[in-house]
């Protein structure tokens, strides 16, 4: 990777941990990760995106590693992460900005474009496509279709419950959910079950994490445990009514998307998938072969040809 420079921001009332290379002059891309994933996820794209010349901001994101963890679940609701984005935004003087989100890091990327058209130019999503405000809270929708099953996001909504199983053993846990995400989060079995029930006791790393780039993971999830990191699943309902101005809204400016045609998240949301052009006209969707969740690690020069191809054509540097 390139010279890093590394800032502790004041905003939103929290401490936002900010890593940050390129050119000071150069048009920012905001790199937003996902769960349970920490800035240095984006190390692969970093350094292309320094090399064409752009300003490269990648956070820890609010509950994760030198950011602030605060306690309460509504503090992780979806308009205030934003809001964390946005205010560094305005700290830093940005009048305007490409975002591009991971897992938990696509919503907040997508809803930035909501909120900010003017400002946000050019939007990039991994693994999570935009499907617009539900009409009603969609965990209710998961509650009614899950009745009697195991279901890992009506898991996590107890808070104190999944936290308790995951940070019991953070190695073991962070290795099943890098290297096993389908067969942690889709299989089968009893409502009453825990995440990682039956699961490997002593999981290898995947191929494309070695045990120093694992270390990063284990820092950022250590300095705070998973609370945070969950919390921001607890939110469905908080989210849905915050919402409502954002109601049949279209995500207008220029956007990419990609996901892994391994990856589970395209299995659960088969659907949006298919309906995501007409809630996002200016759409250039890519599905990567043989790749799985975390396309950006696994899929690294597929990722950056595609997103550089994007961005020297909607926000050139």
């Amino acid at each position: 990777m390139p010279p890093l420079e590394h800032r502790l921001l004041q905003v939103n009332g929290i401490t936002l941990s900010l890593y940050m290379a390129g050119p000071s002059d150069g048009r920012p891309v905001w790199l937003l990760h996902g769960f349970p994933e920490c800035w240095y996820s984006w190390r692969q794209q970093i350094g292309p995106l320094v090399a064409s010349g752009y300003r490269v901001l990648v956070p820890e994101m609010r509950g994760y590693g030198q950011s602030s963890a605060p306690e309460a679940v509504e503090d992780y609701a979806l308009l205030t992460l934003c809001a964390d984005i946005q205010a560094a935004m305005d700290s830093l003087g940005q009048e305007d900005a490409c975002v591009v989100g991971h897992d938990w890091g696509a919503p907040v990327a997508w809803h930035l474009a909501l909120l900010e058209p003017q400002r946000i130019r050019a939007v990039g999503a991994l693994s999570v496509p935009f499907g617009g405000r539900p009409k009603r809270p969609a965990i209710e929708i998961m509650r009614e279709a899950n009745a009697g099953r195991f279901n890992y996001i009506l898991y996590f909504q107890e808070p104190g419950v999944a936290e308790a199983e995951l940070d019991a053993d953070l190695d073991r846990s962070l290795r099943l959910l890098l290297s096993d995400l389908g067969d942690a989060l889709l299989r089968d079995k009893p409502a009453d079950a825990r995440l990682l029930d039956g699961l490997d006791a002593s999981p290898a790393l995947p191929g494309w994490c070695d045990a120093d780039e694992f270390a990063f993971y284990q820092r950022t999830l250590a300095e705070h445990g998973f609370r945070g990191p969950l919390n921001w699943y607890r939110n469905f309902t908080r989210n849905w009514q915050q919402t409502e101005h954002l109601a049949g809204r279209q995500v207008e400016q220029p956007t990419l998307f990609m996901v892994g045609d391994h990856d589970p998240v395209a299995r659960l949301e088969a659907y949006t998938l298919k309906r995501m052009a007409d809630l996002v006209p200016r759409l250039e969707q890519h599905r990567l072969p043989d790749c799985g969740h975390w396309l950006q690690n696994e899929r690294p020069a597929a990722v950056n040809e595609r997103l550089l191809d994007f961005l020297a054509r909607h926000y050139p540097a």
